[in-house]
């Protein structure tokens, strides 16, 4: 079983490469690691970073006596072996249910109130992070952040329940089994911190920003020009290292609201947009699983492309990981130079799908839906970024 030890996970620009000359089949991964069956009851889950195994290790030592955490047999210095659950996870089991049944909710809230007493800084579980097995018990995996984050409300599980159909049902015995745990999360979700007085500044690792580390709200990632926090179920904050950032998006959200693949605006300042929390996944991380690429899929992506052009856009593009499917349709985030850098090919686009191996379908594709837009890429002036039709790879000119 040693060899499993030759496993390596590494964090490409975009997502993760995984090196596995073992026999071991990989069975998960996301954005820390990849997970690797060992036995009928271990697994492995190999990380990208060795400080993120260490937390992985030092959450599951602190759980052990804790009936929903898994088995933890050993660590090394990027990898963690752990008990494998051959079982539906949450999701999967409530799928079809018109209710959530009493005795789930008594159980989650027993791993929720058990994780508070343990002193567990991250009180949430997503429903795919719950393993339901045969004779009913649950066991909850991924605790990388479990001493890291500040989550005393359960906002992605709530999350996840609504997705379903069943988070009414849930809030609603939670009222009547535990109120003043109903009372402790009604209260954090309408409780307001004053944003302007959040610190964010540029400049940080990797040129990202560097954010004032008391905030609260659920931190969801950052980038070169700003911070994303969640603040409640379905709204996010946007602050901004610069003020010039904020202003460039903002005007770009402000002034296309109508458009149907904007995200909705609550509120702006000086530092922050107060936004719409996108609830489904991004186009990246949906076409990692697919096989072929849709029509519906270059259909949805060549509408917003278009209409970003009708509508004054400079940067035509729509990276797949700015891009959301959402109930309401495709969804994209990011607009800070839309309407400040020249661009009129989607360049990261195509390079994002010829990653996916998915570059040739698409072209194909809007060359029969749209050959006007095609002529148009295929026949752009020299003093544009290029994409040579002929062979479908990317050449990038005069780039800004």
């Amino acid at each position: 079983m040693e060899d499993f030890k030759s496993i390596i996970v590494t964090k490409g620009e975009r997502s993760l490469e995984i090196h596995n000359p073992t026999i071991y089949p990989l069975i998960g991964y996301g954005t820390q690691g990849a997970v690797f069956k060992l036995s009928e009851d271990q697994c492995v889950k190999v990380y990208a970073e060795e400080e993120q195994a260490k937390m992985e290790a030092f959450a599951l030592e602190s759980g052990q006596h804790l009936p929903f955490f898994p088995k933890f047999y050993e660590s090394g210095s990027n990898y963690v072996v752990m008990e494998y659950f051959n079982a539906p996870t949450l999701k999967e089991y409530l799928i079809n249910s018109t209710y959530i049944p009493e005795s789930i909710v008594k159980k989650l809230l027993n791993i929720l109130n058990e994780l508070k007493r343990a002193n567990f800084t991250m009180i949430d579980a997503p429903l795919r992070h719950i393993f339901v097995l045969k004779n009913g018990e649950m066991k909850v995996i991924d605790h990388v952040n479990s001493f890291k984050r500040q989550h005393p409300v359960p906002l992605k599980l709530l999350r996840d329940l609504k997705m379903i159909l069943l988070k009414d049902s849930f809030l609603s015995q939670v009222k009547k089994l535990d109120p003043v745990t109903f009372n402790e999360w009604d209260t954090y979700m309408h409780d307001k911190i004053d944003f302007d007085q959040v610190m964010v500044t540029s400049g940080g690792k990797g040129n990202r920003v560097k954010v004032d580390s008391t905030i609260m709200q659920m931190f969801m990632g950052k980038g070169h020009q700003g911070a994303v926090f969640r603040i409640s179920e379905d709204q996010c904050i946007k602050f901004y290292g610069k003020t010039r950032y904020a202003q460039l998006e903002q005007e770009v959200l402000l002034s296309n609201q109508s458009l149907s693949f904007i995200p909705r605006v609550y509120k702006t300042a000086t530092n922050y947009t107060i936004m719409e929390y996108l609830i489904g996944p991004d186009l990246n991380s949906y076409l990692k699983k697919q096989q072929s690429l849709s029509e519906d899929i270059t259909r949805q992506l060549l509408d917003i492309l278009k209409k970003m052009k009708q509508s004054g856009f400079k940067q035509i593009d729509a990276p797949l990981r700015h891009v959301f499917i959402t109930k309401d349709g495709f969804k994209m985030i990011d607009h800070v130079y839309s309407y400040s850098h020249d661009q009129a090919q989607p360049l990261e686009l195509f390079e994002n799908l010829r990653e996916r191996n998915f570059l040739d379908s698409f072209l194909e594709q809007v060359k029969v839906m749209d050959p006007e837009t095609y002529k148009e890429w295929k026949e752009s002036p020299s003093s544009h970024p290029q994409i040579d039709m002929s062979h479908n790879v990317i050449f990038i000119v005069n780039i800004w």
